[in-house]
């Protein structure tokens, strides 16, 4: 009797602390968004775009096939706040907007120029939101124009987005996937400014036909998605776009290169193509007479990628001729991508100003006050070192033998 007393309390208390699923979401009750688009109005209102899975179409059990309707819905609303304008999509959609999936994040320039700090500021407070999503600026257009283009290749445009831009920076480096956290981050930076990926849409023809799903029924679509160079911000503000050779400059510094491509010229004419495979930035800051002074050490591996020219592979001073002509033509460049984002958009995108915090802290105290203006006059001293692995499957070009 004692022990079924004391299995009964047991129980009890044990019941006391198993709670329900009281914040449950149903799945038929949410609209599974997966990208959004941020947008000014004239009025100084938010326009907001969500781009939402229509389930009936992606759903496994249609073979693929579908009911031939569109595997997205776009819902629109303007607001003073973020928050309010998504709240109002509950006057158009059957289902509560619901983030938690989200992949994508597309601000207009517009707005970006205006800055992008407080409409921010909801999807970094939602404890529904993950940071783990892509943040892009649409280059002269708003978002919404960028959302409602169909895509071929991924039925659902926002993981053809997403998908788009993790390829690019990993074969192309002229781009940056940046999510939420990285970016919040340099915003709030001393020595350090955000950058931001471009996209854009090229609609060609009719609009009414390239925006509907005719579009992705063409062998060559008359509307596409593509993604451009980086934008750079002071702050939470758009205040440049760099152009390619910069944006490629920006993510060798701050090791987010993986891969890419560089032609470099000959020794007697032509050229060939040095297809590098890894790189490492090493950042120094110094205090040199009074003044700061950053020292970079690139270190790059890489292959022969093509060759357009008559060069013997099978010599060894081939290589090292290969290897010089890629460490000058590379330094050169960086030294002018650097300098021109100094002169133009004058803010410190490469965190040279946090290399100096390491370096010298009780300096950067004084000059953290006025550090975009230091950094238009502040000296960088480059240093590449290039090394060829291999060369492929061939030694010399066939190119030797149809001179």
């Amino acid at each position: 009797m004692k022990r079924s007393f004391t299995m009964l309390i047991m129980l009890i208390v044990f019941l006391l602390f198993t709670t329900g699923c009281w914040n449950r979401r149903e799945l038929n009750e949410l609209a599974i968004t997966l990208a959004i688009g941020l947008d000014s109005t004239r009025d100084g209102q938010y326009l907001v775009t969500a781009q939402v899975v229509n389930p009936g179409e992606v759903s496994q059990g249609k073979g693929g096939g579908g009911s031939g309707l569109s595997p997205v819905v776009i819902y629109q609303a303007k607001g003073k706040t973020v928050f309010e304008a998504v709240r109002k999509m509950t006057k158009e959609s059957p289902r509560r907007i619901y983030p938690s999936h989200l992949r994508m994040l597309v601000i207009g320039e517009s707005l970006a120029k205006k800055g992008i700090g407080k409409p921010l500021d909801l999807l970094s407070r939602d404890w529904e939101m993950r940071s783990d999503f892509y943040i892009t600026v649409a280059k002269g257009m708003n978002a919404e124009d960028i959302l409602k283009v169909p895509t071929a290749l991924e039925k659902i445009p926002a993981n053809n987005l997403f998908d788009t831009l993790e390829v690019s920076e990993k074969a192309w480096a002229g781009t940056s996937a940046v999510t939420l956290d990285e970016l919040i981050a340099d915003m709030v930076s001393d020595g350090k400014r955000p950058v931001l990926t471009g996209i854009q849409a090229d609609i060609k023809g009719d609009e009414e036909t390239s925006l509907s799903k005719q579009n992705v029924e063409m062998i060559n679509p008359p509307a596409r998605v593509k993604y451009g160079n980086l934008a750079a911000f002071k702050k939470d503000k758009l205040v440049g776009w760099l152009d390619e050779k910069q944006s490629k400059t920006y993510n060798v510094i701050t090791n987010k290169e993986k891969s890419t491509v560089v032609n470099i010229p000959c020794p007697k004419g032509g050229k060939a193509v040095y297809e590098v495979k890894k790189s490492n930035t090493e950042m120094k800051g110094k205090i040199k007479n009074g003044k700061p002074e950053i020292d970079l050490n690139v270190r790059v591996e890489g292959n022969v990628g093509e060759v357009e020219c008559h060069i013997d592979l099978t010599k060894p001073e081939t290589f090292e001729k290969l290897e010089e002509i890629y460490e000058k033509e590379t330094e050169e460049m960086f030294k002018k991508a650097i300098k021109q984002v100094q002169e133009n958009e004058k803010v410190d995108i490469f965190g040279f100003g946090e290399a100096i915090h390491r370096a010298d802290p009780k300096a950067w105290e004084k000059l953290k006050k006025d550090w975009d203006k230091n950094f238009e006059n502040l000296p960088v001293n480059i240093k590449v070192q290039g090394e060829i692995r291999r060369v492929g499957t061939v030694g010399n070009s066939f190119l030797k033998k149809i001179k």
